[in-house]
């Protein structure tokens, strides 16, 4: 799934939900797959706001090229449906994203961004005094993000 996708990332849950709706496997072996694809360096992850993205590291294209055959071609098929259908849905969910962190001035830092292509469009950084206001901000975000972009380019552009 991971190598089928070159402009955003997948998700914990999105993987996970492919591959049990389909009954490949359980919970539990997907947890260790995943793991033990971290810890050989053939997947990247980076956690948002609770929530682990991975990517397929240059490491795991070339491993994939020697275990590739051993897919079959209905599960490869399906992959490529899933990924087409969900496209849209996949790729928002990973190309806007906001998370929050307590820093050492005791105030909440919120950073908000667009990537697109795996190119940072906008980032934004915001200092906020509580937790509750880092939240908002974050769950907002997704819904007025492009708003906001276009907002700050206009305001700028003269």
């Amino acid at each position: 799934m991971l190598d089928r996708i070159d402009e955003y990332t997948l998700t914990n849950s999105q993987i996970t939900s492919f591959i049990l709706d389909r009954g490949y496997t359980n919970l539990f072996n997907i947890h260790e797959s995943i793991s033990e694809l971290i810890d050989k360096g053939f997947i990247s992850v980076s956690t948002i706001r609770n929530t682990q993205h991975y990517q397929i590291t240059n490491l795991g294209e070339e491993a994939l090229l020697y275990f590739e055959n051993r897919i079959s071609n209905n599960i490869k098929q399906e992959i490529r449906d899933y990924l087409k259908t969900e496209k849209i849905n996949l790729k928002n969910e990973s190309e806007i994203f906001a998370d929050y962190y307590f820093d050492e001035n005791n105030e909440y830092t919120v950073e908000c961004a667009i990537k697109e292509r795996r190119e940072t469009i906008v980032n934004i950084k915001l200092t906020v005094p509580t937790k509750d206001l880092a939240r908002s901000i974050c769950d907002n975000w997704r819904t007025k993000s492009t708003e906001i972009y276009q907002y700050l380019v206009n305001e700028l552009w003269e």
